[in-house]
């Protein structure tokens, strides 16, 4: 079996706090998590300052009824943290690296020697970032959450089209919580079979069924 990397994810889970940001990645790291992954965004940079109805969240979430510009404004991690949360992370021990939504997030991540390139379910058909950041050659890893086939196949191909075959592919269900009966883990050995990387899970579940379980599907 391959080696397993548990990644705490940080996101906005900070709530604003930097306090709480690095209290989480030290938590992260009692909890016996190998890395901490955070997201490299500005409300500018991930969507538009629109009021139309389209940018407003209407999906029976937590957040129904925000737009989603201010809804970022609110939960973004401010770039101004981030050397000091790579920094905190590096004195626990942990891999830091970071999710980046645009091309001037990859430019700044390679200012902080970013190790990893995470790239998201809903960045999955955004050919220029994926190319971009598969260009520094580092290792690239890839949500699934809303690809079909055909858009996880471009994104592999667009990888190697720039000599980079690091490749992770993630079985994810891009809804949160997502159900448990939705998780399809019999993905993650299909995703290593079918597109020959490395595979794992982006785990939206609650609990630790889901992750204990994709440990058994290697």
């Amino acid at each position: 079996m391959n080696k397993v990397m548990i990644v705490a994810e940080l996101s906005a889970n900070h709530n604003g706090s930097r306090k709480i940001a690095i209290d989480t990645i030290r938590a992260a790291k009692k909890a016996g998590a190998d890395a901490v992954k955070l997201q490299t965004y500005t409300a500018d940079t991930i969507t538009l300052d629109s009021h139309a109805d389209d940018f407003k969240i209407k999906q029976g979430t937590l957040w129904d009824g925000k737009y989603l510009h201010d809804l970022y404004e609110e939960a973004y991690t401010p770039w101004g943290w981030h050397e000091e949360l790579f920094h905190v992370a590096k004195e626990e021990g942990l891999i830091c690296f970071s999710s980046p939504f645009d091309k001037t997030a990859v430019d700044f991540l390679e200012s902080l020697n970013n190790p990893i390139y995470k790239i998201a379910s809903f960045e999955i058909t955004d050919i220029p970032l994926i190319e971009y950041a598969a260009k520094k050659m580092k290792p690239i890893v890839i949500s699934t959450g809303i690809a079909a086939a055909e858009d996880v196949q471009l994104a592999v191909d667009t990888c190697r089209a720039v000599g980079n075959d690091d490749i992770t592919l993630l079985k994810c269900t891009s809804s949160y919580p997502a159900p448990i009966e939705e998780a399809n883990l019999c993905m993650i050995k299909d995703l290593t079979e079918r597109y020959k990387v490395k595979s794992g899970l982006s785990d939206h579940t609650i609990g630790s069924v889901s992750a204990i379980v994709a440990i058994t599907q290697g």
